[in-house]
């Protein structure tokens, strides 16, 4: 276990550092930093004066280095617009961003496993017809265009749920089921098609010829190997939530990371767009990293893989 730990987190650590190498060169992608920050109409002794002042005259891996270093110390730059500390914006804007993530992530799980359970006990019947409906239209269906649905139906016709703000857990209920069910497709269909494959094992058929119970096959023996691959699915689609949550974000007005992004596009604040775009690919390889432990636990198999 402690070899395959070292193997995968070093795949994690050189993952990182592509990442971060991405993330830094996003100041460049706009062209002349200095430019950007001198404004326009700035002369070009203007020009020289903020290149030299903000070490843009240095050689790009010296500038990297510095930037690298700077980030693992939790300096992650100061915003051009909000004039305040980067780490310190983006670390005020997270929790709510994780709690969106955390909530969409357990709807989805909530209704996909059960789905995926039922239709593959029962291939072919309603159960499994319905399963590939909902499957179907929430891979079709656009987040946004969800997204807006349940507001004119919950918040205007019915006047269930508040649209906007974090006040409530209440503000949480429709961004959470609009961000969560895009994703609950491919774990109800993960978890039918190993569902699926485990039921017809042999050792499935051993369990049924013993006489044990068909709750304790299902529960104790078909569902914890079949929800193998459905552990690393759902710590991917976790990291895609965080970092697909702009949109969401955006419509339903919460104050996350997702819109301080859509936030920092808009007004070409590139420290802040450097920050958030590394702080989030930091949390997917993590939680890919622990999905990969996690599952080396439940199945021996692959530590020696």
């Amino acid at each position: 276990m402690l070899v395959y730990a070292v193997k995968r987190l070093g795949v994690a650590v050189l993952v990182a550092l592509t990442v971060s190498i991405l993330s830094f060169s996003m100041m460049y992608l706009s062209g002349d930093p200095a430019i950007a920050l001198a404004g326009e109409g700035a002369s070009q002794e203007d020009i020289e004066n903020v290149r030299r002042v903000y070490g843009f005259d240095r050689p790009i891996i010296v500038q990297y280095a510095d930037w690298l270093w700077n980030a693992l110390q939790g300096n992650l730059g100061h915003s051009n617009y909000l004039k305040s500390d980067v780490a310190t914006v983006i670390f005020e804007r997270l929790p709510k961003t994780m709690l969106l993530g955390a909530c969409a992530l357990a709807f989805a799980l909530t209704l996909s496993i059960p789905l995926g359970v039922l239709a593959a006990i029962r291939p072919n019947s309603l159960i499994d017809r319905i399963a590939l409906t909902i499957a179907v239209v929430g891979q079709a269906m656009p987040s946004f265009w969800f997204a807006l649905t349940l507001i004119l139906w919950f918040s205007i016709t019915w006047r269930l749920l508040p649209i906007t703000g974090t006040d409530s857990w209440l503000n949480f209920i429709m961004p959470s089921i609009a961000l969560g069910y895009y994703v609950t497709p491919a774990v109800m269909r993960l978890t039918r098609a190993g569902m699926l494959e485990v039921l017809s094992a042999d050792y499935i058929r051993t369990a049924r010829a013993k006489g044990l119970r068909p709750s304790s096959i299902l529960f104790k023996h078909a569902l914890r190997n079949a929800i193998i691959p459905v552990v690393s699915l759902a710590a991917v689609q976790f990291g895609f939530m965080l970092g697909g949550s702009i949109v969401i974000e955006t419509i339903f007005a919460i104050n996350g990371l997702g819109f301080l992004a859509w936030e920092s596009i808009l007004r070409a604040d590139l420290p802040m767009m450097q920050a958030i775009v590394l702080v989030l690919s930091v949390f997917y390889i993590v939680l890919t990293f622990f999905a990969d432990m996690l599952n080396a636990f439940l199945d021996p198999r692959i530590r020696v893989s």
